[in-house]
């Protein structure tokens, strides 16, 4: 069965399997749903698979890197004290990933000032480290001292080495720059980033919530210098906040970078908890009161991606399918994207999104998302996940 059309998406998997849950405007989902746990056992018997593992895992390469990864990559900033303090049930979520497909993690420093590394590390022990393309970020604040952040080279190798000793690994596949920073020039960061992978302490480098502009300076300066290059950005992106598709997406396919979107469930708004007329809207969490400017409903474009929402929800339930899937699958599906980063807390958060792997959706279903959002557009501009330093008024006046 093909995939309809394929001008927006691409159709990265080329053609669909018979397991494949459509998401189709015109109901077919439904029909779909209803044979979709007898096609998967079929399938997995003729493929030797055991119950649970997720069948839509093909693995897609990482940029030019050569190295595959599945479409579904493991976000842990919700192990640790910033969501679940349990570390035996954050390790127990982690293995359940990696036995149902998933081989790609990505972490960071700043999670839980390292509690989130330290969580990956145990999990990971054991034999399982060698078969995980293992990524984290460096940037955050780490201590009280200025210097304790950023993308200095001397913090640089003074952070990786701590990265290290809390993942227990001896490598990083992807060591990656949280953020871009205008007070540290490319060429500091890119030289020790470098180093670090000529001396074998980390395999390939990339960016995170880089603007469009920074990257190819990045690209630029990385091949004037003799340098190694981003291969891969990490920026926001979601059915809510689609700005990147106007200018970070086709750069990142221009340059040919992998692109691993975070909170692509536009940070748990697309998770089927926010509804219209809801007693309690997830406006309670921890995280609404972290990021009030990111969820607090008396902020008007908050109170417009409720709207959004509430429409989507809608029609997800026409087409047969969850929020959930429908989100991350469009995420997914576009050329661009190499995986998505998902960020469970709990077991449960984590089997609501394996399926989204196995989920395409038609161009009738794509249609209807772009009419509830426009193309290239974040309903609440704090989701973009940087503010442009160039717009400050001490940068706009003399």
């Amino acid at each position: 069965m093909k995939l309809l059309g394929g001008s927006r998406r691409g159709d990265l998997a080329g053609t669909m399997q018979e397991s494949e849950v459509t998401g189709s405007a015109a109901g077919l989902g439904h029909q779909a749903g209803e044979m979709e746990l007898p096609v998967r056992r079929k399938l997995r018997a003729e493929r030797g698979q055991e119950p649970g593992t997720v069948i839509g895992m093909e693995l897609r390469t990482l940029g030019r890197t050569g190295v595959h990864v599945s479409p579904l990559c493991l976000g842990t900033m919700m192990f640790g004290a910033w969501g679940e303090p349990d570390h035996d049930a954050s390790i127990r979520v982690i293995h359940r990933a990696l036995d149902a497909g998933i081989n790609f993690i990505d972490t960071a420093d700043v999670y839980a000032r390292g509690e989130s590394e330290e969580i990956v590390g145990k999990a990971l022990a054991g034999g399982r480290r060698d078969d995980v393309v293992l990524a984290t970020k460096f940037h955050g604040t780490m201590g009280d001292d200025a210097n304790q952040a950023g993308n200095s080279r001397r913090w640089i190798f003074r952070e990786i080495e701590a990265s290290l000793k809390r993942l227990k690994t001896d490598w990083i596949d992807l060591y990656q720059v949280h953020r871009w920073d205008h007070w540290t020039d490319h060429d500091e960061t890119l030289s020790a980033l470098s180093d670090l992978v000529s001396q074998g302490k980390v395999r390939s480098i990339g960016s995170s919530t880089y603007p469009a502009a920074q990257i190819v300076k990045a690209q630029w300066v990385a091949r004037d210098r003799g340098l190694q290059r981003f291969v891969c950005e990490q920026p926001p992106y979601s059915i809510l906040a689609r700005g990147i598709e106007a200018d970070v997406l086709p750069t990142c396919q221009e340059l040919g970078m992998g692109v691993i979107p975070w909170s692509p469930l536009g940070g748990g708004w697309l998770s089927g908890r926010w509804r219209q007329g809801a007693d309690e809207p997830a406006a309670t969490s921890r995280r609404s009161e972290m990021l009030p400017q990111r969820y607090d409903l008396s902020i008007p474009a908050n109170q417009a991606k409720l709207e959004a929402t509430e429409a989507l929800a809608q029609l997800a339930e026409e087409a047969g399918i969850s929020l959930i899937d429908m989100a991350l699958a469009f995420v997914i599906r576009h050329p661009a994207v190499t995986a998505a980063i998902i960020g469970p807390r709990t077991m449960e958060q984590l089997e609501s999104q394996l399926t989204s792997a196995d989920v395409h959706l038609d161009e009738a279903l794509l249609d209807r998302i772009d009419e509830i959002v426009p193309p290239g557009t974040n309903i609440n501009p704090t989701d973009a996940g940087w503010t442009n330093p160039a717009l400050t008024a001490a940068a706009r006046r003399l």
